[in-house]
């Protein structure tokens, strides 16, 4: 049972805690990343290409590696100690749980501002023009999305390849935020984190809306939500959130997509979904699935644990 009981400590950690704003390392990560970014994204589209390969490798390989001579050196005990840190780092369910309810909150009592304010934390658009249900779609997207790269893609990984696989997969995504922009600053050289990213999430991001889909199973949702992530994934930009999306959209009885603006430019999604235009109640409602996701994966692991 250690498998379950490091995912359980890490998460409960999480909740208590939550995740230091300063010293976090994925903030001294990001910080490393910029400086880095700074003297390799520069030459031409090939030498920008280059440089993102060789940039995602020095961030993003040191740790892993780093761990496995660990696991040579060190007593059993302090490597489950280890891994439960590493876990509680890269989960991000409380944070998750906090940068919801700030949007929601507001837009129960009618404070449009202040949700808009709390709403640009999270996406990366301009969100002063945005309304109540723009914000609460925008934000729905973000919390499913999110709760698959921060909070249910880590408990997954940690149960299929350890500390490490979940050193990587944490470490691209947030090279894939940070640098997986197709404008002309990185273009080509954040290209191979966006593609990492892709590639690491392609499992965990099936297996995040299988889960869904299962407790669909209440609601009479579970069969729709399986055939709406399969084929409007093909459609949204994003295959491992069009799945992430498109399951956890069709649970709630509610449709995602439609128009956005990022950076001037007016972005038509397809939609993800089905059932009602997303509302404020919505943005509480994936909270409370990815919290689900969380159980069923933990009950699902403590299950498979004791068979063996």
């Amino acid at each position: 049972m250690i498998v379950f009981i490091t995912l359980v400590f890490a998460l409960v950690i999480d909740h208590i805690i939550g995740e230091p704003n300063r010293y976090h390392p994925l903030v001294l990560f990001g910080n490393l990343a910029n400086i880095l970014e700074k003297k390799l994204n520069k030459g031409t589209p090939q030498q920008r290409f280059i440089n993102g390969v060789l940039g995602w490798a020095i961030l993003v390989l040191p740790l892993p590696l780093l761990y496995l001579l660990l696991m040579w050196i060190l007593p059993v005990y302090l490597i489950m100690l280890i891994n439960i840190y590493i876990v509680y780092w890269a989960v991000a369910l409380n944070s998750l749980n906090q940068h919801g309810m700030q949007i929601y909150q507001p837009l129960r009592q009618g404070d449009l501002a202040k949700a808009q304010h709390f709403c640009s934390y999270i996406v990366s658009r301009d969100t002063s023009e945005l309304d109540a249900q723009a914000i609460s779609r925008a934000t729905t997207e973000s919390m499913l999305e999110n709760g698959h790269d921060g909070v249910t893609a880590t408990l997954i990984y940690f149960v299929i390849g350890g500390a490490p696989l979940v050193i990587i997969h944490r470490l691209s995504n947030t090279l894939d935020a940070m640098w997986g922009y197709r404008n002309e600053q990185y273009n080509y050289f954040g290209k191979c984190s966006a593609r990492m990213d892709d590639l690491l999430g392609f499992v965990s991001a099936k297996i995040t809306a299988v889960l869904f889909s299962v407790i669909g199973l209440f609601n009479g949702t579970a069969k729709r939500a399986l055939i709406n992530a399969y084929h409007q994934s093909k459609d949204y930009k994003s295959h491992n959130g069009g799945w992430v999306m498109a399951s956890g959209a069709t649970v709630m009885q509610a449709c995602l997509g439609g128009s956005a603006v990022y950076f001037g430019k007016t972005v038509v999604s397809p939609q993800l979904g089905e059932g009602e235009t997303v509302q404020s109640k919505h943005i509480a409602a994936s909270l409370t699935l990815v919290k689900q996701a969380v159980l069923l994966w933990l009950l699902m692991v403590a299950l498979l644990q004791s068979m063996l």
